[in-house]
């Protein structure tokens, strides 16, 4: 068959990308940002779209040419400037179906999750359910599956955050501890999707995608330790002041264009994962979903996703330090630090164009500080701030070779920030 994925270079839709091309089928991906994945799959045929942006069905029939059956893995968290869940689980995704009838295609399966519901105190969940209720409305053959929380071995989100908690150094700061979750192996979903779109496939259906065993959040994070080789470690359960600020620092960042695993959907769905059926879909699809603890026996544990780990909880706090650095040191040099600024230039040599050159300092670095903090614009400006602070220590160690020697580091200061830049660059990347 011919297979709409969409969000094909997701953590999930990768996986169900691999599984049906590994059989035989003809892929064709589809997002929003399909640039890395088009390299990382050239043998796939891939279509940019935005999803938000595509709601009505006459922008879907064009790529919906050849197409005999759709995978719906698109999905946001939570409703920032960049990403509506409304538009994206309700509004592009029915349009998406109402398309596929127009062009008589009947198989389309539909991943949903756990806890979603009319009159849930989430966006999400709500959305999520709309687009539930609107799909079980077309003539389509729509299977809608419910994942619990999901593993792999390529992990994002939740999961990635999960990870880094488990190989805190002290202690394991947790909120909600004890809520409980089906974990289910990314490749065990896979093969559900791949199942529900044979021919003879029940359809009209929603199953809950669960894994064998039942497990609370501290369970989950302590499998992940011993599966780094760490020894258990102390709990501290955050008080729910503490869970919630948190999360506000999610949803800040998330404003500004990141996207950070914990905000207050995170938060407020983690005691959204009870299941009514979980083991009813192995008893139509014959899978036997595999226990987290053997899943993660059979891949051990490699420097890279140590690596990994330690670093998910340090990228966002490099990125804050560097951008605040550049902010304060631009206001400073914009303020108290004005006078000393102008001297300065006029001694490497702006004569009379000192104070103008002081000026457009102190703007750049706030600029760069700012670019630094945005996600759209903050590889730009990292690249920015690095060629900045080199040019910074060239010209100023060459021209003023006192600089060397100030107390206060003016120069030496510069080396540690243009290391923890480079970091940053490498990094980068969310997947």
């Amino acid at each position: 068959m011919r297979i709409l994925v969409l969000g094909g270079y997701g953590f999930i839709g990768s996986a169900v990308v691999a599984r049906l091309s590994a059989e035989g089928h003809e892929i064709v991906g589809a997002g929003r940002r399909t640039g890395r994945a088009s390299r990382r799959r050239p043998d796939l045929r891939w279509i940019k779209i935005n999803i938000a942006n595509a709601r009505s069905p006459e922008r879907w029939l064009k790529h919906l040419e050849g197409i005999d059956a759709v995978v719906n893995c698109a999905g946001v968290l939570q409703d920032t400037p960049r990403d509506s869940t409304r538009r994206v689980h309700v509004e592009g995704t029915i349009a998406l179906f109402s398309a596929c009838v127009k062009k008589g295609i009947r198989r389309v399966v539909h991943i949903s999750t756990v806890g979603v519901g009319p009159d849930k105190d989430t966006s999400f969940a709500r959305t999520k359910f709309a687009a539930e209720q609107a799909l079980k409305k077309l003539d389509l053959d729509w299977i809608i599956l419910r994942p619990s929380l999901v593993f792999g071995r390529s992990i994002y989100g939740g999961m990635a955050l999960l990870r880094a908690l488990a190989v805190s150094p002290f202690v394991l700061p947790l909120a909600r501890e004890s809520a409980t979750f089906w974990p289910v192996q990314v490749t065990d979903l896979a093969s559900a999707v791949s199942f529900f779109l044979r021919p003879d496939a029940p359809s009209h259906r929603v199953f809950e995608i669960a894994g064998p065993e039942r497990l609370t959040l501290r369970r989950i994070i302590g499998a992940y330790r011993r599966w780094f080789g760490f020894a258990p470690g102390e709990i501290i359960r955050l008080p729910l002041i503490g869970a919630k600020i948190l999360a506000w620092l999610g949803d800040v960042g998330s404003w500004l264009g990141w996207r950070p695993p914990f905000r207050t959907t995170s938060l407020r769905q983690l005691s959204q994962s009870l299941m009514s059926e979980p083991d009813l879909w192995t008893k139509v699809t014959g899978i036997n979903p595999m226990p987290l603890e053997t899943a993660l026996r059979l891949e051990p544990a490699s420097a890279q996703e140590l690596w990994f780990a330690r670093l998910y909880l340090l990228k966002p706090i490099i990125i804050g330090v560097l951008s605040l650095f550049w902010i304060v040191d631009g206001v400073i040099g914009l303020g108290p630090g004005r006078t000393i600024l102008v001297d300065l230039s006029r001694e490497v040599g702006f004569g009379v164009w000192s104070t103008l050159a002081a000026v457009a300092s102190g703007v750049l670095q706030v600029g760069l500080g700012i670019g630094i903090a945005i996600r759209a614009t903050s590889r730009v400006a990292l690249t920015a701030s690095l060629l900045a602070a080199l040019a910074y220590v060239g010209a100023g160690g060459l021209m003023r070779l006192g600089l060397w020697l100030d107390p206060l580091g003016s120069l030496l200061k510069m080396f540690p920030i243009i290391i923890l830049t480079i970091v940053a660059i490498a990094i980068f990347d969310d997947r």
